[in-house]
């Protein structure tokens, strides 16, 4: 097995404004592992508010790649073991994570849904991120968009602007990354309107100190993003949170995702799969894991103006997912 990357810069097709920052492109670490002339791909994006530096995942790469290298095809899971004794940080162990499954997978002959039964009766649609900006160009984007779901960003409370968007005739979610006071949760979850609203993420600053006076049993479907890293703290929110957002960066990749999702099911979560603003490699992974979902925002590639992959597809929200062996991705 080879191990080889690249860093690629993607451009935003418009500014991407949330209560972080403004950004106007991404950086994204694209991983790839090669045997037999197949290829496996898996990627990472470097997040500031995160604190992801792609210099510092080519230094460990360079030092762990004969490792890496010298690993036997094994399943997945067995692959992911292997890795866990490299220490490696969650970003960078699921960009391999993913490249190995969609190797392995195009190895086998078979896809990631077949080689987990995976059964596709059941696919959420997808929704579009709108970037903070005024309420009213957000609400004069959901109204010319073609997606049928939407999640607002804010990066303030504000009374006036939730009534607002309320009035709309459109499944709305509201992500205030974190940018909530207490008083403003507290506010929110005891007003009934507020149940419009598919879901609520991350409402204020990950840590037990906040989320510890969200009540999971009022109006507002409080959805976990920061606050939940992986499956060990589920219980811990259960009281707290209705929902949660997996993302695979976050948690270390598809295998440990596959874990989560059987211990969230387990607890009555409901379960989003979500993304960063990745390309179609990033989207194709996170994809796969879409029909054990209630919700999905897999909007990443739609953002990026010079997507390098083809795979999976979210269209207007509808998710077609690759028929394609492992992963189905393909670099253009």
């Amino acid at each position: 097995m080879v191990l080889s990357w690249q860093i690629v810069r993607f451009q935003l097709k418009e500014t991407f404004a949330i209560a972080y920052g403004n950004y106007t492109h991404r950086e994204a670490l694209i991983i790839t592992l090669e045997k037999n002339r197949m290829k496996g791909y898996g990627e990472c994006t470097a997040i500031d508010y995160y604190h992801i530096s792609l210099d510092d995942f080519e230094v460990v790469l360079a030092k762990i790649k004969t490792q890496i290298e010298n690993q036997n095809i094994i399943y997945p899971s067995e692959f992911y073991t292997f890795m866990l004794k490299l220490e490696l940080p969650s970003f960078l162990r699921s960009a391999l994570d993913c490249a190995y499954w969609d190797l392995f997978g195009k190895l086998e002959k078979k896809s990631f849904v077949e080689l987990n039964n995976i059964d596709l009766n059941t696919l959420p649609e997808s929704s579009i991120t709108i970037s903070v900006d005024t309420v009213e160009n957000q609400i004069k984007k959901i109204q010319q968009s073609l997606w049928s779901k939407f999640k607002v960003k804010c990066n303030h409370f504000n009374e006036n602007d939730i009534a607002e968007l309320l009035q709309l005739d459109a499944t709305l979610a509201l992500d205030s990354n974190g940018s909530f006071t207490k008083e403003n949760c507290i506010w929110l979850e005891n007003h009934e309107a507020i149940s419009k609203f598919a879901y609520l993420e991350q409402p204020m600053k990950n840590g037990s100190e906040n989320y510890e006076v969200l009540n999971a049993n009022k109006f507002a479907n409080w959805m976990a993003d920061e606050d939940c890293q992986d499956s060990t703290v589920l219980k811990d929110l259960q009281q707290h949170y209705s929902s949660i957002n997996i993302k695979l960066v976050k948690c270390g990749g598809l295998t440990p995702a596959l874990e989560m999702i059987s211990v969230a099911k387990e607890l009555n979560y409901k379960i989003m799969i979500g993304c960063m603003t990745e390309s179609t490699i990033g989207i194709s992974a996170g994809a796969v894991l879409a029909p054990f979902c209630d919700y999905a925002d897999l909007d990443g590639a739609n953002l990026i103006a010079n997507d390098i992959a083809k795979g999976s597809e979210i269209l207007n929200g509808k998710i077609h997912l690759s028929e394609n062996h492992g992963l189905g991705i393909k670099i253009n």
